[in-house]
């Protein structure tokens, strides 16, 4: 395999790209970028996995599961190895030498082999996510295929940056004076911790699934992919590309194994505990994240949680584009994104725009008119919602209309494509952050498309509010919009403190629930809603340790 010559440009590129901050990514987001035939091609390619069994000829199965149903309505009905951990364990850990001793730069460009075959494959992918978070094909075919290989590739190129910090080896002389001077001949090698196990979630299981598992493999770690049970295809074809790939290149397939598991098994807590697991990337609920880190104490465990997103309206020069940007992000994936923001604090008093001074209730109204306006037509809403990923979700959006009163209620949105398909659009409701009984209700995640339109008795009390829901519920991103220069710095100061990622004055096509790969930070690891940031060095460094070997010269 010609890696060097094929992938090491974009390896230099992306090296620059995460110095630099600035735009740039090798998967193209355009779905003709993919060739005349790749729509057609990629269709058929999911298509023929369905009603399947899904070799892959790991060792250590024992049977094979599999139940996954589409949010849009139809069974998959593949089956996929289910595994005896006393058989897989063993046998991944057994290439864990020789892909050690390959070094940072060959791991490096395996994995960016393994990722320039899931993008050539980009519309299957986009099906097999659409199908398994409910998703709309667009945001799957963009989020589950080039923005999801994008943050794979730039935790590879974390970690071959934090790998090569230090030099492979070193003649070392030390002076003496007179005497002989002492020399030492000496060897650096990054050394894996383990098995890392990778838990999967229902949402993005490609976008939040590859910076882990190409951080840890990149770093000489073998991975075991635990997907989520109701989203197992879109991991499970990545590990098959994946074992293809290390056994062309001269490597042991096994370095890289799926772990489905049976209805009820619970299997994640299982492996969590194993002695062999050195590593655990999970993205799931509070609940379990908290066990993880409290229980998995033989493990390095890095975690997405829960949080509760905020954003401070104050003031705007732009309402227009101040309520459309927010009904985008409301709106976008019915919700179901963990940086959607959730709370909107606005003072009971009102706000001034550049039309005119326009009270809560007035702002909430407008809101909510802006979010009908963009939902209006049913193939557009369609386009933007997806369907709500899991029965919970739905519970959650009906009981939330009981929290208070109504500003915008949701109405079901029918797919003419998929008339199976539990399609709904946000709810916005109005709660004051002056009664406990109300902020028990927005001080605690609502995941899926639910918003709280809190009244606030100033925007001095939005931003003590503001810090205590980072402090102690945590928060992925943060919003706000103000024209006062003192406002602004103080909600930087209190996003500084908390360890929050700030976006300010959105209007335009940039939306606070989205971010870019090589220069934005999804999470900052600062916050009880992650305990890591991606992607940043801290995400990588821990996954390996420098082990020196020095001989006397």
């Amino acid at each position: 395999m010609q890696l060097t010559e094929t992938h090491r440009p974009t390896l230099d590129r992306a090296l620059e790209a995460i110095r630099s901050r600035a735009y740039w990514s090798p998967h193209p987001e355009h779905p003709k970028a993919y060739g005349e035939t790749g729509a057609a091609d990629g269709l058929a390619a999911y298509q023929a996995l369905l009603g399947s069994r899904f070799e892959l000829d790991q060792p250590g199965t024992d049977g094979w599961t599999g139940a996954e149903v589409s949010p849009y309505g139809p069974e998959l009905g593949v089956e996929y190895p289910h595994p005896d951990l006393d058989v897989l364990l063993p046998a991944m850990r057994a290439g864990m030498a020789a892909w050690r001793d390959a070094g940072p730069e060959t791991r490096a460009l395996v994995c960016l082999e393994i990722l320039s075959r899931i993008s050539a494959r980009t519309h299957e992918f986009a099906h097999a996510v659409m199908h398994t978070s409910g998703q709309a094909f667009m945001m799957a075919l963009q989020a589950g295929g080039p923005h999801a290989q994008d943050r794979g590739l730039e935790a590879v190129a974390y970690a071959y940056e934090e790998q090569t910090r230090t030099p492979q080896g070193v003649d070392w002389s030390k002076p003496q004076g007179k005497r002989d001077p002492l020399e030492l001949r000496k060897v650096f090698t990054a050394a894996p911790r383990g098995i890392a196990l990778l838990i999967g979630c229902n949402t993005f299981p490609t976008w939040n699934g590859y910076p882990g598992l190409f951080a840890s493999l990149a770093t000489g770690n073998p991975v075991l992919v635990k997907p989520h049970p109701r989203a197992i295809l879109p991991l499970a074809m990545t590990v098959r590309i994946a074992r293809e790939v290390l056994g062309e290149a001269g490597f042991d397939p096994n370095l890289v194994a799926l772990a489905a598991e049976r209805p009820g098994e619970g299997i994640a807590k299982t492996l969590a505990l194993r002695p062999e697991i050195r590593i655990i990337d999970y993205t799931g609920s509070t609940e379990f994240g908290d066990w993880l880190e409290q229980h998995a104490r033989q493990a390095q465990v890095y975690t997405e949680k829960a949080g509760v997103n905020t954003v401070v309206i104050d003031s705007t020069d732009d309402y227009k584009g101040m309520l459309s940007n927010l009904a985008f992000s409301l709106s976008l994936y019915s919700g179901q994104m963990c940086t959607t923001p959730q709370n909107l604090l606005i003072p009971r008093d009102g706000i001034t725009t550049d039309a005119g001074p326009k009270s809560y209730d007035e702002v909430v109204a407008d809101l909510a008119a802006s979010v009908s306006g963009l939902l209006g037509d049913d193939g557009r809403a369609n386009a933007l919602l997806g369907a709500l990923v899991n029965p919970d979700v739905k519970s959650r959006l009906e009981a939330a209309a009981g929290l208070g009163e109504v500003a915008l209620p949701s109405r079901e949105v029918v797919n003419p494509e998929f008339p199976d398909a539990v399609v709904r659009t946000p709810v916005i409701v109005k709660l004051d952050g002056a009664k406990p009984d109300d902020e028990s209700a927005f001080m605690s995640e609502c995941f899926g498309p639910v918003s709280f339109a809190v009244a606030v008795d100033s925007t001095s009390d939005a931003l003590d509010l503001l810090r205590r829901t980072v402090r102690d519920q945590g928060a992925m991103t943060v919003g706000a919009y103000t024209t006062s220069e003192d406002t602004e710095r103080a909600i930087e100061e209190v996003c500084l403190e908390e360890s929050a990622q700030l976006s300010l004055n959105l209007t335009g096509g940039v939306y606070v629930n989205q971010t870019a790969a090589f220069s934005d930070f999804h999470g900052s690891g600062g916050n009880p809603a992650a305990n890591a940031a991606l992607c940043d060095g801290a995400f990588v460094s821990n996954r390996f340790r420098m082990v020196e070997i020095r001989r006397q010269a």
